[in-house]
């Protein structure tokens, strides 16, 4: 389908999606969000594709928050559908089944530190700077930073960060676990390609199976996760896939997965 504020390209077995509202800073509007759901639910159902990069467009910013316009006249339900509206987006994109690797190409604010979070990977440039800044418009975070910033850096630190507002750079993201990565503004690109291709190698059932036991398993108690990590473990056993790779290591050769 043709898209407005989204570039959507792929290039096999990599799916990429570019938020493309430079003259914003990339800001999320209604619109931009409901194309994103179309577009990883696109990639979703392509089994070509294996992994999704997502990254704004240009140099300064991936994506610099909400689109505040269209705060003015919201009322507190009109506000409610607004944070559950984004919180779909994220949730599909955490629950894609295939990994999303998040290339953070500059400011990373509010809904863009959200969107950020429920990748699977965040690669960050050295100019990237991150923050959930909701406080100082008398909001609190809406797209789940609430709930993802603890989870990933720990209660202290996303405290820090939601109740002052303020932003931190790069260095300090990767220090404290929000991010991977960080890389040269010029090789954001080529770093996110090469760990989606390392990942594309791999076969795509085992790869959707490690997604769910983490993300589901996290939800719950070890013994919970174990459980499930073993469900997996058996559910996994039955494909054409395990088969292929145990072969291919016994005749050492490179396996060829076929995602069943």
């Amino acid at each position: 389908m043709p898209y407005e504020n989204i570039l959507v390209e792929k290039k096999m077995p990599i799916g990429y999606i570019t938020i493309n509202r430079p003259k914003v800073l990339n800001a999320l509007n209604v619109k931009t969000v409901l194309e994103l759901v179309a577009a990883f639910e696109e990639m979703a159902n392509d089994d070509d594709v294996r992994v999704v990069i997502l990254t704004g467009s240009g140099e300064k910013s991936f994506v610099a928050g909400a689109d505040i316009k269209e705060f003015q006249n919201l009322s507190p339900d009109g506000a409610r559908q607004y944070a559950m509206r984004g919180q779909k987006l994220l949730n599909l994109i955490e629950r894609l089944g295939k990994p999303v690797i998040a290339a953070i190409n500059g400011y990373a604010l509010g809904g863009g530190c959200e969107i950020a979070m429920a990748c699977t990977i965040r690669i960050a440039s050295e100019n990237a700077r991150i923050g959930q800044p909701e406080v100082g418009l008398g909001l609190i975070p809406g797209y789940g930073g609430t709930q993802r910033l603890p989870r990933l850096v720990g209660k202290g630190r996303a405290y820090e960060m939601i109740l002052t507002g303020q932003h931190i750079d790069a260095a300090r993201a990767e220090q404290i676990g929000l991010v991977n990565k960080v890389v040269p503004q010029a090789s954001l690109k080529e770093e996110c390609e090469k760990i989606a291709k390392a990942i594309a190698k791999q076969a795509p059932l085992a790869i959707r199976y490690c997604l769910e036991a983490v993300d589901r398993g996290l939800n719950g108690s070890l013994d919970d996760g174990l459980a499930l990590e073993a469900d997996l473990f058996g559910l996994v056993f039955g494909s054409e896939d395990v088969k292929e790779g145990v072969s291919a290591f016994l005749e050492k050769r490179k396996p060829g997965f076929k995602g069943k």
